[in-house]
This record gives structure tokens, sequence and C-alpha cells, in this order.
């Protein structure tokens, strides 16, 4: 599997990341074990996770993707140095156990370390802006984390291009470390976030880029063809507001390109993902072996030129 450097942390990764929000909530453990293991025998090597992971669903708290991943790096200590491995902190997890104030990166870094039963996070990431909290002390805190080599680099999700040009020249004019990979919401889609000044201000800096709701939460998959597909289950709240004119002219290019290259629209949505420029990876998640397949078949899917411009046409906004 070929890797691609991601950004200018030092790391190489695979052109697929794998999206731990699924284990503890739509895969149990022995699901989620045979999921990784076939995730790394087929060449694949980093995963994305966080310590919100997956607090939404009845009964969890948060912290069970981290744990559910932890006994998988026990089961098989050798694992581990295979793995470029992602999580975040930021989110709420409960009364003064979120944002990014230092106080609270230095107790979520032990609480991840201890959940993930290792000594060592290859990338951490700043989950959500915090208005209450100044770059100069968030990348503080990371620079002693950076210096106790407790993360070997760091990362943000959901900043705007704004914020992502203030925290590097926050880090620049403070001699503090950078942020040197981007984690946005971005696909076939979603696009208006992503594209234009963030993207390019990303591809100048040399910042990794992996993104998010790669396959626009199953709605790039084709497997829902209308609203009624969906009435009724938790995807309609999700999935509602991509049955517009563009998104079934976006679902039609992808019949048209799958037909032709013989993939499934999901392996093409992917694909046209990883071809795009400055993109370093999308991140998808599954819970079976068989989506695990068709995901992994779409790394080694390369589009022809007139099959991204017709994505390309059909999803602009």
């Amino acid at each position: 599997m070929d890797k691609r450097p991601l950004g200018k942390t030092g790391l190489e990764i695979a052109p697929l990341v794998f999206g731990g929000n699924v284990f503890g909530w739509t895969a149990d453990e022995p699901t989620s074990f045979e999921l990784l293991d076939a995730w790394i025998d087929a060449g694949f090597n980093t995963i994305d996770t966080a310590d919100v992971y997956s607090a939404w669903a009845p009964g969890n708290q948060g912290g069970e993707s981290e744990s559910v991943l932890g006994k998988w790096f026990k089961r098989s200590p050798s694992v581990r140095e295979k793995v470029v491995l992602i999580t975040k902190v930021g989110s709420e997890l409960g009364p003064d156990k979120k944002g990014l104030s230092e106080r609270w990166i230095t107790q979520a870094v032990e609480d991840s370390l201890r959940r993930l039963q290792t000594d060592y996070i290859d990338l951490y990431l700043s989950h959500w802006p915090d208005p209450d909290t100044s770059f100069e002390e968030t990348l503080g805190a990371y620079q002693k984390l950076l210096d106790a080599g407790k993360i070997r680099s760091i990362g943000a999700s959901n900043l705007d291009a704004a914020q992502l040009k203030e925290s590097l020249e926050v880090a620049s004019r403070e001699g503090l470390p950078r942020y040197e990979v981007l984690q946005p919401e971005y696909n076939l889609y979603d696009r208006g976030s992503y594209e234009g000044a963030l993207s390019e201000l990303c591809i100048e800096r040399g910042i990794g880029v992996i993104t998010y709701f790669s396959l626009a939460s199953g709605f790039l998959s084709g497997k829902y063809r209308s609203k009624d597909d969906i009435k009724g289950t938790r995807r309609e709240e999700f999935l509602g507001k991509y049955f517009d004119d563009r998104g079934l002219r976006i679902l039609s290019a992808l019949d048209q390109v799958s037909r032709k290259v013989e993939a499934t629209p999901a392996e093409v949505a992917l694909a046209w993902l990883i071809a795009k420029p400055g993109m370093t990876a999308p991140i998808v998640s599954a819970t079976s072996r068989a989506q695990l397949d068709s995901l992994i078949s779409s790394a080694r899917l390369h589009l022809a030129p007139e099959d991204m411009a017709t994505l390309d046409t059909a999803s602009a906004s």
C-alpha cells in the first residue's frame, strides 16, 4: 500500500483512515477487533478516534472507542508500532471536562492514554475551536506534551481559514508547535466550507488533510435514493438535507461513473476525495467485513480526468 506524507508531521499513512466512532457503538468489541485486524492486514495503518466517542449512544459516557482500541493493543502489543493513532480532545465529557485549556488538555491526555493502553499518541487533535481559550495557551499545553513524548504531533478539526491562519501566526510568533493536520468535513456534497481559502491555506502551508463525513453520513453510498428510504430511521436527521436537486444530481453522476469503472458509488466517492489536490486521506467507517472490503477497494481505484470532471460538475453548488 502506497503511503502519503501526513503534512509535515513526519508520519506516512495509507490513503484511507479508519474512523473509530463505531467502536463500542454500532460495532461491538469482537466485531471491532475483526475489522481492525483486517484493516492492518490489508496494508492500512491509520485509526482515528476521540475521547468523546461514543457519548451520544444510550448508556455510553464517552471513552468507549478508545477503550476498545486499548484492549485491541493489549491483545496484540506488536500492532501498536504499526498504527498511526489519532485521537482528539475538546468535546464535552461533563462539567469542567471540555475545551482546550491547559488544565483540561493535561488531564484529558492522561485519560486517553490510560484507555488506549499506550504511552503515546501519534497525532493529537483539537476537536473544536474553543472561544474561551487562546491559541497561546492551547499550543503551549501541547508543547509540554510533545516535550514529554506523550504526543508526537498536533492538528485541529473544524477550524475555518481565519482560525487556522491565526493559529499558525501565533505558533510562529511565540515559537510554539503549529497545527500540522486539519480534519474538516468534506465530501462530494459538502464542499463549500473546505474548498477555497481553507484548502488553499492547507496546500500553501503543507498541512495534511484528513476528512470526516467523507460519504456524507452514508448518502454517497447510493443506498438511499429518497427521503422515504430513511423515514423513521435514525439516519433521517442526518440525511434529509441531501435529497435536493443537487444531491440527486450527484447520485446520478456517481451511478454513471460507477457503471463505467465497475465500482460502487461509495468507492467512487472516496476515490474522488483521494484524488483531490492537497488531500491526504478520507476517514471512513465500517461495521462489517463487506463494508470494509468495499472501502479498501476504493483506495486502489483511480478515476480518469473525465470522471473527476463529471463528479465535479454534478456537485458544483
